[in-house]
């Protein structure tokens, strides 16, 4: 059972991450050669103030 793990800044649209999980999952299927039912998806959101990038929290940058 193959499980994906994505880790991603909060802010994103259910429909956004609908279509995140279905071509992660279609992808890991086709070149596994693994069941689609068979593959796991997890997204883990972080909240801004976070996760930082270059030395300062994505939310002081405005990302």
């Amino acid at each position: 059972m193959p499980i994906a793990q994505i880790h991603i800044l909060e802010g994103r649209s259910d429909e956004q991450k609908e279509t995140l999980i279905r071509e992660v999952s279609e992808a890991i299927s086709r070149s596994l050669d693994a069941p689609l039912t068979s593959v796991r998806v997890i997204i883990t959101e972080m909240p801004k103030g976070h996760f930082g990038i270059g030395g300062e929290s994505a939310k002081a940058i405005g990302r």
